[in-house]
Order: structure tokens, then C-alpha cells, then sequence
């Protein structure tokens, strides 16, 4: 019987970051899995396309990049409408296609915050050319006093 069980590879060789990010940490089990990730002190973040991030024909996998646009957008919810942003509904569109060994940054914006909802949108894009753009809405969680 075939072991299934996953077994991590050696990590693979990533250039360093375009000017101004730096690794990120502490961003949970799956987003530490499928990263690294890195941000920017203004909130863009990034990833270096692995060969692990593409799919069967070379190209960056669609699944990849909306996990990757989601964590940007919840960023965003979370600097402008303060508190634990949680998705509860993503819109991506892919418009282009990125490939391995290429810089993949990610921006997003609060276009909207009420008492405890974010509505967010964003893009990825490979040294300007989007390769998808994304709108999101995000349950603003806040800790209760009392």
C-alpha cells in the first residue's frame, strides 16, 4: 500500500525580495505551507513563483493566486476597518498568466467599512501586468468586552 502522507521538499531556492519586502511570519499553518509570502510596510505583499505554486502546463496555479489575493485583501480589511477580518465572500478574476521564477506582488484597498463588515478589492500582478484581480467582503471580528 502507497504512503500518502505528505512529505515536505527542501525548500527551493528564492531570490532575494524586490526592494522593500521582507519575510513575513506568523501568518498561520496554511498561508506558512504554501508561501513564504513577503510584505512591504505600506501592506503590498508578494511571493516568488515556485514550481510547487504552478500547475501541470507551467503556469501559476489559479488556486495559488486566489489564496495569495485573499490573505492581501484581509490585510487591507484589517488596516482600514480594524479588527480579525474572515472571508466571507471572494471574487477573482484571472486576466493573465505568470509562470515560475517570476515576482508576484499583491496590493489591495478598503473601498468601504461598516460597523462590522470590510469591502476590499485588489490585484496581483507580475512587474505591473495583472494576472488577476480580486474583490472581497470580510466579517470584521472584534474581541467582546466584559
Amino acid at each position: 500500500m502507497a504512503n500518502d502522507a505528505f512529505v515536505p521538499q527542501a525548500e527551493e531556492e528564492i531570490p532575494d525580495p524586490p526592494a522593500g519586502f521582507v519575510r513575513s511570519s506568523g501568518r498561520g499553518s496554511f498561508s506558512t505551507h504554501n508561501g513564504p509570502y513577503f510584505h512591504r510596510q505600506d501592506g503590498a505583499q508578494a511571493f516568488f513563483a515556485l514550481k510547487r505554486h504552478c500547475n501541470s502546463i507551467g503556469l501559476i496555479h489559479g488556486g495559488m493566486l486566489s489564496a495569495f489575493l485573499d490573505g492581501a485583501l484581509a490585510g487591507a480589511a484589517a488596516r482600514g476597518g480594524g479588527g480579525q477580518p474572515v472571508t466571507i465572500h471572494l471574487s477573482v478574476d484571472f486576466v493573465d498568466m505568470g509562470r515560475a521564477g517570476e515576482w508576484v506582488v499583491g496590493e489591495a484597498a478598503l473601498t468601504r467599512a461598516a460597523s462590522d463588515l470590510a469591502f476590499v478589492e485588489g490585484r496581483a500582478h507580475v512587474a505591473g501586468r495583472t494576472l488577476a484581480r480580486a474583490t472581497g467582503v470580510f466579517k470584521l471580528m472584534r474581541r467582546r468586552q466584559g
